[in-house]
């Protein structure tokens, strides 16, 4: 079976939104960031329902008046998941589960995610190195360990979890727990062995400049990855298609430098992932110039752009120099013909953005502007690990062809 039908017999989902201080608008964008995410996992949206609360209901998420409207929802579209935009707290989720399955035959549970465990889902599915896997495993467990209810069991036979299989009560509960906490202590205990690994790997590379691409989920940073090195990373139009760093050694004329593509960000990224990603997002945080991906035809993609630099300060990478790649511009100029290019990228330097480049990774317009301007930025980067460079001279050589390193 593949990753993508992991979710078995559950096609079909109604999401779940609070709108507060937000605008109508934007709530909408984060419901269709949500079926997005949803689709990703192989499950298709059937309902949507908002409902304007300065704070989630500490009982149901919901009010109980919208609590009987998703309830009606999920009957009348025959929704095996609910869907929520938000984490639920793990008494929320004992409730909901009580109302939704206290009396249902194990057929016919309906699966309640909130938006952290659907993220930690997709990345189980996607995660491709053992390094990878038991990142995600050991985020995933970390979470449920305090959410874990009667029918948590039941939810992990349709996961392919690690918890114990028995039934349900209090004492079985318990039981799951203590497995649960043993399987964390082997993950951390796996994961910090493969980070020595990484960390003496980073370590060799001391000597090469080193470049990221961050941004966004979906932005197009593996696209750009595959034409600046000239290699064939997964490239997909579905959020996460990239979970496990790759890192490879081109060239921009005659300097060499480290390319690495890594996972996505995206609003709402769960901490526990984060923090288990810590050894990934090393590539970002030692990197010596990141090129942070911004998909420009998106709605919101300033939104983007402010998650993901929230997001590069909360790792520590928030000092580290970076370009500005605007991709998708050929769509953006198709959506908005009357706006001026040019006056937008003075915009951006304003915002401390030094150097900014629009481009298309699909019709690669603009393409070798990008690389005269990392180029530029590896060359002054390299001149200070080899301030001898331009005296001694090295003979200028073809583009490397994308070496694994």
């Amino acid at each position: 079976m593949s990753k993508e039908s992991n979710f078995q017999n559950s096609q079909r989902a109604v999401l779940v939104a609070l709108v507060n201080s937000r605008q109508p608008e934007q709530t909408n964008e984060y419901l269709d960031e949500l079926a997005f995410l949803a689709e990703t996992a192989g499950i298709q949206t059937v309902g949507r329902i908002a409902q304007k609360l300065p704070n989630p209901d500490s009982r149901y998420f919901v009010g109980k008046g919208k609590l009987q409207e998703l309830k009606d929802l999920v009957i009348s579209s025959g929704a095996q998941n609910i869907i929520f935009d938000d984490d639920l707290s793990p008494s929320q989720l004992r409730n909901l589960e009580k109302e939704f399955n206290g009396s249902a035959t194990e057929d016919f549970k309906v699966r309640i995610y909130d938006r952290s465990l659907l993220i930690l889902d997709i990345f189980l599915w996607r995660a491709q190195t053992a390094q990878a896997k038991i990142q995600v495993e050991l985020a995933r467990n970390q979470y449920l360990l305090p959410r874990l209810t009667r029918m948590w069991t039941h939810l992990e036979r349709q996961r392919g979890g690690t918890g114990t299989r028995g039934g349900a009560g209090e004492r079985e509960i318990e039981t799951d727990r203590r497995n649960i906490r043993h399987t964390i202590s082997i993950l951390k205990d796996r994961l910090e062995k493969i980070e020595k690994q990484r960390e003496t790997q980073r370590k060799s590379r001391g000597n090469i400049v080193r470049v990221a691409l961050v941004g966004y989920t979906n932005a197009g940073k593996s696209t750009l990855m595959n034409l600046l090195s000239k290699t064939d990373v997964l490239a997909e139009n579905k959020l996460f298609a990239t979970v496990d760093s790759t890192v490879r050694k081109v060239s921009l004329g005659n300097i060499p430098f480290l390319l690495s593509d890594t996972v996505g960000f995206i609003r709402k990224l769960p901490t526990h992932l984060i923090e288990s990603f810590k050894s990934t997002l090393a590539e970002v945080r030692e990197a010596d110039i990141l090129l942070h991906v911004v998909d420009v035809a998106h709605l919101y993609h300033d939104n983007h752009i402010e998650v993901v630099t929230k997001t590069l300060a909360d790792i520590g990478a928030g000092e580290v120099p970076s370009i500005l790649v605007l991709n998708k511009v050929d769509r953006f100029r198709e959506l908005h013909p009357e706006v001026d290019i040019e006056q937008m990228k003075g915009l951006y330097r304003e915002q401390g953005f030094k150097d900014v480049v629009f481009v298309s990774a699909i019709t690669k317009e603009n393409l070798q502007q990008l690389r005269d301007v990392l180029g530029e930025s590896v060359r002054a980067k390299h001149l200070t690990i080899f301030p001898n460079y331009l005296q001694e001279g090295t003979p200028v050589g073809e583009d490397y062809g994308g070496e694994v390193y």
